[in-house]
């Protein structure tokens, strides 16, 4: 099982569509009344999802772990790139790489229930106000 953390805390996942291999070749069985999810490793050019924007309902990015953010740079260059949907960290993402996670894009995380009990949501909660928490903010009151 996993949970998925939001600013608000945990909660279950409401995605129930599944999610597609990003290797998949057979788009036609991507569609869903709902669109369609898509899991993308942390090793994935960005703008190779473009054509998928449209219909696609969610981007599910891997963290295979902590200390490889990757993922935070995926995502990043999809919003820039025009990307709205829901963009969700999949894997090894800490409590304290929430704030980063939610300034990149990324709209969630999910994380397995043995994240979770070791870092329970009030870890999570307390960096929802990410975007009060800026370093670039100190920068600009320093300057």
């Amino acid at each position: 099982m996993s949970v998925i953390v939001t600013d608000t805390g945990f909660a279950p996942d409401d995605w129930t569509d599944g999610f597609h291999a990003w290797d998949d070749t057979a788009l036609s069985r991507w569609q869903h009344a709902n669109g369609y999810a898509i899991d993308v490793p942390n090793t994935s050019n960005p703008a190779d999802l473009v054509p998928f924007f449209d219909d696609c309902a969610m981007i599910r990015i891997a963290f295979p772990s902590f200390a490889d953010g990757r993922g935070f740079s995926i995502a990043r260059h999809l919003r820039l790139l025009g990307y709205t949907g829901r963009l969700r960290a999949n894997g090894h993402v800490l409590a304290d790489q929430y704030a980063m996670a939610r300034r990149v894009g990324f709209d969630e995380v999910e994380i397995s229930d043995d994240l979770a009990k070791r870092q329970p949501a009030d870890q999570w909660q307390f960096r929802a106000d990410w975007r009060d928490h800026s370093y670039l903010d100190h920068v600009k009151k320093a300057g």
